[in-house]
């Protein structure tokens, strides 16, 4: 049966969005016409909008679904989220204003730009490239299993107004490129705050306080067991150093003004850390309210039931808003990022090297179409469990560009050869790992000591990379082999440089496959 009242207020939210997407095109105005416009903003985002457009890039409507569902299925290990988020912002403030200012200096737009230019290698920045599109698809199909499951809280059951939701985000990106989230990141921050805030004051007063709360939770889902410390430990670390990785986190940093920003907002994005815990709790307090899986969705019905029986319709359509419009912006984000490297480094790469800057951005237009229509059919077409499973490898994949990203911004020691082919030891690794639990589990368990030591994938993966490629780096320098020239400077990325005219308007080719390739 369906809410109308909450279903109106949905709407109106929705509305409100929606047109602030399309108005987004004449805000800060430029030329759509350059890639750099339309993908990154133009490089214009100051310290505000970039914080909203980072924390709405980063904190997904999967997020307020899937983590208070983790520990409404699972328990504490749920919270792994809090320690990851604290590791990884220091992470990011140490090594995000270097890509940050050797981009600006050389006017990369994406990080297989960054790797092309620094080992002299199409095919390692292929590689980066096609990871990076592959492993953001599955992502962007995960927030429309966000916005489904808040449309059944409401009580509408179909594909077609998911089909509508998409079709709308999809027209205002096409107009406004990265300006259409950065602008609906304001008010999708604010009401899920507001969402947040209410309910952690309003639900442990009806469930009787925190202390009635915990005393509902099992025993079994407040505390780790033993045998889950390594897993926990490795999925906090290994999430930490896989989330700047991906295109559209590198996207929200590329985007700013200065390399101040990125530095100011990598101090003040912890606030959301703190949104995290208690969107977490959300889920002890479904397991309080007696909140049942559902058929359909399973534990991710967790948020949405609680919200249904805790609130009036208006409250809950409200909520249902916050978390389908935090759904809105990252799904574009990342949409823009996939279609940046695509059109960056595949289709001018190889396809068409003197391409107009006018065709190079109506190529990556019209690749964020498809992006999301690929996305959209996953969930139409094929089991949401699809998309969930995909996401492991996802994550699996995309921390295996760390080695060539991170360390190439410190040291041009590592042979290209060596990082390629640690990125293809990693991947083969990682996807063996998740499909020997089908898909269903993040961890894997080494075979050292009597009981194995179990761990997140990724992270095992990762470092079966690194070992390949100092290993193969200290034979290819020992035989000689040609390490590839590097169009970078040291003093690329140091702040100094970071202010200078953006060459933007790069037209020499690149070498088509096959060939040997040259420095742009």
């Amino acid at each position: 049966m369906i809410d109308w009242q909450a279903l109106g207020v949905f709407s109106a939210l929705f509305l409100l969005v929606t047109v602030l997407g399309f108005v987004a095109a004449h805000w800060r105005q430029g030329d759509l016409g350059l890639l750099h416009e339309w993908g990154l903003g133009g490089r214009r985002f100051g310290t505000i909008v970039t914080w909203f457009l980072l924390g709405g890039d980063l904190y997904t409507a999967y997020t307020f679904i899937a983590v208070p569902a983790l520990v409404f299925g699972s328990g504490a290990i749920g919270f792994f989220a809090l320690p990851y988020t604290i590791i990884l912002y220091p992470f990011a403030l140490v090594t995000m204003p270097r890509l940050w200012s050797v981009a600006r200096a050389h006017g990369y737009i994406t990080p297989a730009d960054f790797v092309r230019g620094r080992y002299g290698s199409h095919w390692l920045a292929l590689a980066v490239a096609v990871t990076g599109i592959v492993a953001t698809m599955p992502y962007i199909a995960l927030q429309l299993v966000g916005i489904q499951v808040v449309l059944a809280g409401m009580g509408i059951q179909g594909d077609l107004p998911l089909i509508i939701a998409f079709a709308i985000l999809a027209l205002y990106t096409y107009f406004s490129g990265l300006r259409a989230p950065a602008m609906i990141a304001l008010v999708k921050d604010t009401i899920i705050y507001l969402t947040v805030l209410v309910a952690v004051i309003v639900i442990p007063i009806r469930l009787g306080g925190f202390g009635s709360i915990f005393a509902a939770i099992p025993a079994g889902k407040t505390l780790l067991a033993p045998s889950q410390y390594w897993a926990y430990a490795t999925l906090a670390f290994g999430s930490a150093l896989a989330l700047f990785m991906y295109p559209h986190s590198i996207t929200g940093v590329l985007a700013s003004e200065r390399r101040q920003v990125v530095k100011r907002n990598m101090a003040l994005l912890p606030a959301y850390s703190f949104l995290l815990g208690v969107i977490a709790l959300l889920g002890y307090m479904a397991i309080a309210a007696g909140v049942q899986p559902s058929p359909a969705y399973g534990a991710q019905w967790a948020v949405p039931g609680l919200f249904s029986a805790m609130f009036p319709s208006w409250f809950a359509g409200f909520a249902f808003a916050a978390i389908a419009i935090g759904a809105l912006v990252p799904a574009s984000v990342m949409s823009i990022a996939a279609a940046n490297l695509f059109t960056r480094n595949i289709y001018t790469a190889y396809f068409r090297p003197r391409a107009t800057n006018l065709e190079e951005s109506n190529v990556a237009k019209t690749v964020s179409l498809v992006v999301k229509a690929g996305a959209l059919a996953f969930i139409v077409f094929l089991p949401t469990a699809y998309a969930i499973n995909l996401q492991l490898l996802g994550g699996v994949w995309i921390i295996q560009t760390l080695p060539a990203i991170v360390l190439g911004l410190y040291t041009r020691w590592f042979h290209r050869g060596a990082l390629f082919a640690g990125w293809a030891v990693g991947i083969a690794c990682g996807t063996w790992m998740a499909m020997q639990s089908g898909l269903k589990s993040s961890t894997f368990i080494l075979p050292l000591g009597a009981q194995g030591v179990p761990g997140y994938a990724a992270l095992w993966a990762l470092i079966a990379n690194l070992i390949v490629v100092v290993a193969l780096t200290l034979v290819f320098r020992a035989v000689r082999v040609p390490v590839g020239s590097d169009e970078t400077e040291p003093h690329d990325y140091r702040e100094e440089r970071a202010r200078r005219p953006v060459p933007e308007l790069r037209r020499e080719p690149v070498a088509p496959l096959g060939q040997p390739a040259r420095l742009l």
